[in-house]
């Protein structure tokens, strides 16, 4: 369906409100556009922030205060996970782990604890809404869009933590949203990009991506994201984010849940490649979704505008109920006044930061004989491979080991070095990896390497040449440096680098991760 300007726009004002209210765009900016304050004052009952718009906690609670000036109940949502999906601290990298690694720690209460931390933090910012927990179950482990975002690979573990993850950010005053319905763990394609497939029968979903999502509901979530994936044996055409079967039939229906269905980004080239973004969004209404996120870079006027106008069409021409149009609306503003009484219930804290790093360093593993190698007795040259990561992960998010192992070794050395350098032959393993070294430690930093072929290969070329270098995996845990000496952080966020740097440097305060074996 192809979008229209605001022109063309030739409905009642009570349909442009419906349309509006059942929209979460984003927007570009430190402070609101005219347009957004505009469209608030006209329906508009939610917005979603990302990193374009975060310079700091009190420029965004400035900004959410100016939103909230226009509609005291606004939804403001950010889609912030921790660990290395974060909006809120995206200039530096998370303080917090991920879920990968709260999960390999396996406590809920500690999940709780930096769910709710991170809470706090939203909280004293104005933000109501969380696009999180993750809580895919990641059985694929060459997923290229979960991976660490999720809590692990079994149901159970996913459950539980999912669970946790949702009463601590609850508790802080902010609402959680589980997503992606029905589980995107179990894909090969990043649905960023293209429509990734579940091929799982019935029964197999019901057990193995389906019990995350009952237990965020008994957990008490009033949100559920979903995603954009075909599940042939729930409905053979049409993504979940479209289907009524899957929405209505499985997530209504079966399992109880009668609270507010989010569309994950509708620019995703999912469901925007075959439908347009006008037609998608219309879809994903008629097939029960009540509000439609918009995020990427091109949020802005015209496609809150022309996506109204699509709406709006669609209403006149027959392809979308009004009724549904209505219920729609009518979830947002219930979801609406409890947000917003979840909000008053708490009052506003600032972030305690202290326990994301003891998260992050209960999650170090070791293996091989890396315990006999520390701490290290010089400051190391330090390799960092990387790979491109999936858009949800913000390519100004910093990342790595270097930096803060720097902080605690001045004298610290570093090169990071990417697939195409390697097989173009602009940098080679001997000039800048092996060469530096020379008679002194060397510490080998990669992410996702069972994932990368390029990635795998120059490890093994470098354990070889140096069979006493340190591989330290910010990534899924692989097996592609078996019986190297290793340290897994089980994600990448600023807090998993600084307690691995803590450990490779003697810091006191990662002694209890030091004495920890893998399993």
């Amino acid at each position: 369906m192809p979008l229209k300007p605001r022109s063309a726009t030739k409905h009642s004002g009570e349909l442009r409100r419906l349309a509006l209210s059942v929209l979460q765009p984003g927007f570009v900016g430190t402070e609101a556009p005219d347009w957004v304050l505009r469209d608030i004052g006209e329906g508009l009952a939610s917005v979603v922030l990302f990193s374009r718009n975060i310079v700091s906690p009190g420029q965004v609670a400035r900004l959410t205060a100016q939103l909230r000036a226009e509609n005291p109940a606004l939804v403001i949502a950010i889609d912030e996970e921790a660990g290395d999906v974060t909006r809120i601290e995206s200039a530096t990298g998370s303080t917090r782990p991920g879920n990968f690694a709260l999960g390999a720690v396996d406590d809920p209460e500690l999940t709780e604890a930096v769910a709710a931390d991170l809470g706090g933090q939203l909280r004293a910012c104005g933000i109501g809404l969380d696009y999180a927990p993750s809580a895919d179950v990641n059985s694929n482990p060459g997923n290229p869009v979960i991976g660490v975002r999720s809590f692990g690979a079994t149901p159970e573990l996913v459950s539980r933590h999912t669970a946790a993850w949702i009463r601590g950010l609850q508790s802080s005053g902010v609402a959680a949203c589980a997503k992606h319905f029905p589980g995107h763990g179990d894909v090969a394609v990043d649905s960023h990009h293209d429509l990734p497939a579940y091929g799982a029968g019935r029964e197999e979903i019901a057990a193995q991506a389906l019990p995350p999502f009952r237990a965020a509901v008994a957990a008490g979530v009033r949100a559920v994201m979903s995603g954009h994936l075909l599940v042939p044996a729930l409905d053979p055409g049409l993504p979940a984010t479209l289907s009524r079967t899957v929405l209505q039939g499985v997530l209504r229906e079966e399992l109880g849940f009668d609270g507010l269905i989010v569309s994950d980004a509708i620019e995703m080239g999912a469901v925007s490649r075959p439908y347009g973004i006008g037609g998608a969004t219309v879809r994903a209404v008629a097939a029960g979704v009540d509000a439609v996120c918009v995020g990427g870079e091109s949020a802005g006027e015209d496609t809150v505008d022309a996506l109204v106008t699509a709406l709006a069409d669609a209403v006149a021409g027959g392809q979308l109920a009004m009724e549904r149009l209505a219920e729609a609306a009518g979830r947002v503003g219930e979801f609406a006044d409890w947000s917003a009484a979840l909000r008053a219930a708490v009052p506003a804290r600032e972030a305690g930061r202290d326990i994301g790093y003891v998260a992050a360093r209960r999650a170090l593993r070791l293996t091989g004989a890396v315990r006999d190698a520390l701490p290290l007795a010089a400051a190391p040259h330090v390799v960092e491979l990387a790979a491109a990561t999936n858009p949800a992960v913000g390519d100004e998010t910093p990342w790595g080991l270097a930096a803060p192992l720097r902080e605690r070794m001045p004298e610290v050395t570093s090169v990071r070095l990417h697939g195409d350098e390697l097989r173009t032959g602009a940098a080679t393993l001997d000039s800048c990896a092996l060469a530096p070294a020379a008679g002194r430690p060397l510490v080998v930093v990669v992410r996702d390497a069972a994932r990368h072929a390029w990635m795998s290969s120059a490890v093994a070329g470098l354990t070889a040449a140096r069979p006493d270098a340190i591989v330290v995996e910010m990534g899924l845990p692989g097996a592609v440096t078996a019986g190297a000496p290793q340290i897994f952080t089980h994600g990448a966020s600023a807090a998993s680098g600084v307690a691995a740097a803590e450990l490779l440097a003697g810091d006191g305060r990662a002694a209890e991760a030091g004495r920890r074996q893998a399993s």
